[in-house]
C-alpha cells in the first residue's frame, strides 16, 4: 500500500512538472508574440517623411555688440600683416554705436544654412571683412565662413541687411583659401581641437553652434584686427 502511494505521488509530481513547463512556455510564446505585435504597431506609426529634410530644423541667433570684442584696436599685435591693420581712426568699444542681430537657420538634413544679419550704426562702405568664426568668448578663433568669398559684402550690406545661403562649398572654399602661414592657422576650423583635419560640412558647422562655439565678427576700416562688433550664436528656444 505504501509503495503504491509513493508511486502515485511520483506520477503526480511528473505530471505537475510537465504541465508547469508547458504552461510557462505558452506564456513566454504569447508574451513574445504580443511584444512583436506592439513593436510592429508602433513602428508603423512613425512619420517617415523625406520631404521634411529641407525644412528648417535648427536655429541660432546672435546680438552683435562692440562689447563682445576681446580687445581694443590699439592692442593689436605689432607683427600682424598690413591687411589686418586699421586704415581709419579707431574708436573705443564703449564709444561705438554699432549693433546687430543675426540669425543662422540650418535645414534638417544639414545641407544648407541661411544667414540673415541686420546692423545699425555702421557704414556699409567701411566694412572690410565679415566672418563666422569658431571659438569661445574672448578667443580669436579661426574663420569657418568668409563671406567675402561668396560675393561683395559691402553691396550685400547696402541696406543694412545681409543675407546669404551657405553650403559645404562655402566652408571648403574658406578652409582652402589660405595663401600664407597666417591663413593656415586662421582659415578653417579644426574638426577636433588639437588634431589635424578641418570642418568641411554644414553638419560640422552646426556642431560648433550646438556647443555655443560660433560667432559673427564684422570688421571695419577703423576696427580691422579685433573687429567692430561680434556676436556669439546661441540656440533659439522654440
Amino acid at each position: 500500500m505504501r509503495a503504491k502511494n509513493i508511486f502515485t505521488t511520483l506520477i503526480f509530481l511528473v505530471v505537475f512538472a510537465w504541465v508547469t513547463l508547458f504552461t510557462q512556455q505558452g506564456i513566454n510564446t504569447f508574451a513574445q508574440t504580443r511584444n512583436q505585435a506592439v513593436t510592429s504597431s508602433q513602428s508603423s506609426k512613425v512619420d517617415l517623411n523625406l520631404s521634411k529634410s529641407k525644412e528648417i530644423g535648427f536655429v541660432y541667433e546672435a546680438f552683435l555688440s562692440p562689447h563682445q570684442e576681446p580687445g581694443e584696436e590699439e592692442n593689436a599685435p605689432k607683427i600682424i600683416p598690413s591687411s589686418l591693420r586699421s586704415t581709419a581712426p579707431s574708436v573705443k568699444r564703449n564709444q561705438r554705436k554699432s549693433a546687430g542681430h543675426g540669425v543662422v537657420r540650418f535645414t534638417k538634413d544639414l545641407s544648407k544654412a541661411f544667414v540673415d544679419v541686420r546692423v545699425e550704426g555702421v557704414n556699409a562702405k567701411d566694412i572690410v571683412m565679415f566672418h563666422i568664426h569658431c571659438g569661445n568668448p574672448d578667443v580669436l578663433g579661426p574663420i569657418i565662413v568668409d563671406f567675402a568669398l561668396a560675393g561683395d559684402i559691402q553691396q550685400n550690406f547696402a541696406d543694412n541687411l545681409f543675407s546669404l545661403e551657405v553650403t559645404n562649398e562655402n566652408i571648403e572654399k574658406t578652409a582652402n583659401s589660405a595663401s600664407d602661414i597666417v591663413g593656415v592657422y586662421t582659415l578653417g576650423c579644426p574638426i577636433e581641437s588639437g588634431k589635424p583635419g578641418k570642418v568641411k560640412t554644414i553638419a560640422g558647422m552646426e556642431q560648433f553652434a550646438k556647443r555655443s562655439e560660433l560667432y559673427f565678427n564684422l570688421h571695419t576700416k577703423g576696427q580691422t584686427f579685433f573687429g567692430d562688433m561680434r556676436g556669439k550664436l546661441n540656440p533659439v528656444q522654440s
